[in-house]
């Protein structure tokens, strides 16, 4: 197989043992042995064959097919970016956002940590890549994970282009489980590999570090996970093999529970309390059953622990915007920062007191699928807002287009690499898109919740559920002239929700009972079709004619 520039995938290899160097250099023809010296005629045949390479390089970058640029990925966990989630990232911001584009309209396909990083891995819905929840039986990390899916993921693909690849941080939440591998587990394509075990911690977890188990304590200077994720980032910028192209993930566990931030941002924030305005503390008519069964209004216990974990997660953010600044820094000093694409996102959103559940994520709503989406890297015009909307799914393609790859494989979504470079061929765009969840319950009743019934989950603070088994839904979320929402609930009620987010942005108001039963139809057609779309079926683009504003 080769790429648009004839060259072999996989022939940018760097190795010590080859005497012709293909990856990210210029081949030279050397000698392989060194008394044997070339002689004037074999000299004047290389430098006539670099300057043809040359040529021909430069050729193929100027297509955008050149696999010479860097690509690194910051992944923050459940940060949101409708209640001010990029409020305390202002080095973000500047280094990213302002020199490069923000895009407005950023989204979760699922919004829950393992389905959604399983979708960025692997640019494909919940229901192509099987993970349905946080869990083992729910296809996290699981045996089926590694066999299926980890093979078509982002990584084993940035390898075949000869890429160095690093990862660090929260990997998927069931990673290192003893009955799949445990830490000897090194998921194909990772040449540098410190992944957590299990969840989100900030001190006292274990590292993969290439397959062997690295235990840490709680001393800030030597186990903060952030920091420690920096500083590791760092030691591989200025070790790696030089002109080769690299591929980073730093996987933050920011701004996830239990929100331990370092002790340097301990006074940061402390009279900040989590946004009032919209649907805080609204109760949740016509909405599904657990959103209706929160008490509204929330008790005073309630939106103290929320007013705190809003402040603290902030807090934690101040440590991830210090891991932007040094990442970037670092690429300045070993002068890859005009060659390297950064890319800063978010797995899912977050709530906090929103129709009086607590916190949590895992619904529907804008505050929970929105996600913050910052780029910089070469040839994007520094300050652009864009508004198309652009998925988590998105990040693989993009990638493999950044890398030089002309097909997205058999992902769903598509690169918006053209959206943000203007030697790109421009492209129509999705106005719609689908998000998909499996809810999650438990066999039996909390104890400490004895009026819950079985089949709920999440029940805190003050026993208010935020999850059950029959919290699974799909929507068609579209975003054009009308901007609207349409979920199909699987529970006994098929409940529908609809609304209009273009008169009502907070989703205060279900229109299922009010709209056109036609559009309601037309709506239920597009859904089913996304729910069985499949590679390049997911990135066809409805005609006008079908389009719900129409």
């Amino acid at each position: 197989r080769t790429d648009g520039c004839g060259v072999e995938a996989g022939s940018r290899r760097h190795t010590q043992s080859s005497p012709l160097q293909v990856a990210g250099s210029i081949p030279r023809i050397v000698s392989s042995s060194p008394s044997v010296r070339p002689s004037a005629e074999l000299a004047s045949f290389a430098m006539k064959l670099e300057a043809f390479l040359l040529l021909l390089l430069a050729a193929c970058c100027g297509s955008g097919r050149c696999a010479g640029r860097n690509i690194v990925l910051i992944l923050a966990d459940d940060q949101d970016v409708e209640l001010g989630g990029m409020t305390p990232m202002k080095k973000t911001r500047g280094l990213i956002g302002d020199a490069g584009v923000v895009f407005a309209n950023a989204f979760a396909v699922t919004p829950l940590c393992c389905p959604s990083r399983s979708a960025i891995l692997t640019g494909k819905y919940p229901h192509n890549h099987l993970v349905r929840n946080n869990s083992l039986s729910g296809n996290c990390s699981s045996a089926q994970w590694q066999k299926v899916m980890e093979p078509q993921a982002i990584p084993v693909y940035m390898k075949e282009r000869g890429y160095q690849t690093f990862y660090a941080g929260k990997y998927l939440n069931q990673y290192g489980h003893p009955t799949v591998g445990g830490v000897a587990h090194v998921p194909l394509g990772w040449d540098h590999w410190h992944g957590l075990v299990g969840n989100s911690k900030y001190y006292n977890y274990t590292l993969s570090v290439n397959g062997a188990a690295e235990k840490h304590g709680d001393n800030y200077q030597r186990d903060y996970l952030t920091d420690l994720i920096a500083n590791r980032s760092v030691e591989f910028l200025e070790s790696r093999k030089r002109r080769v192209p690299f591929f980073m993930v730093l996987a933050t566990p920011a701004c996830h529970s239990p929100w331990t931030e370092a002790p340097r941002y301990s006074k940061s924030y402390i009279s900040t309390k989590a946004p009032r305005h919209g649907s805080f503390n609204v109760h949740g008519k016509n909405k599904h059953w657990l959103i209706r069964q929160a008490k509204t209004p929330m008790k005073n216990t309630s939106i103290q622990y929320l007013d705190n974990v809003y402040r603290k997660r902030w807090q934690t953010l101040l440590s991830v915007d210090d891991l932007v600044e040094k990442v970037i820094k670092t690429l300045e000093q070993v002068k890859e920062l005009n060659n390297t694409y950064i890319f800063y996102t978010s797995d899912n959103g977050y709530h906090t007191g929103q129709f009086s559940l607590p916190i949590d994520k895992r619904q529907l709503y804008e505050f929970d699928i929105r996600v913050p989406l910052l780029v910089r890297g070469p040839g994007i015009k520094p300050k652009q807002n864009i508004k198309e909307p652009i998925l988590n799914i998105d990040l693989a393609p993009t990638f493999l287009n950044i890398a030089g790859y002309d097909t997205w494989k058999s992902m769903d979504g598509r690169s918006f690499l053209p959206l943000v470079d203007p030697s790109q061929n421009k492209t129509q765009w999705r106005t719609d898109f689908l998000v998909e969840y499996t809810g999650e319950g438990k066999d039996k009743t909390d104890p400490l919740c004895p009026h819950v019934g079985p089949g709920e989950a999440e029940c805190f603070p003050d026993c208010v559920c935020e999850d059950a088994f029959n919290n699974t839904y799909a929507c068609v979320r579209t975003l054009s002239k009308i901007n609207l929402q349409y979920c199909e609930f699987a529970d006994s009620e098929n409940f529908v929700e609809v609304y209009n987010l273009t008169s009502d942005p907070h989703q205060l108001t279900n229109l299922a009972k009010a709209v056109d039963p036609a559009l309601l139809v037309k709506m239920n057609q597009r859904l089913i079709k996304l729910e069985s779309c499949s590679g390049s079926d997911c990135r066809t683009i409805q005609r006008d004619e079908d389009r719900f504003d129409s």
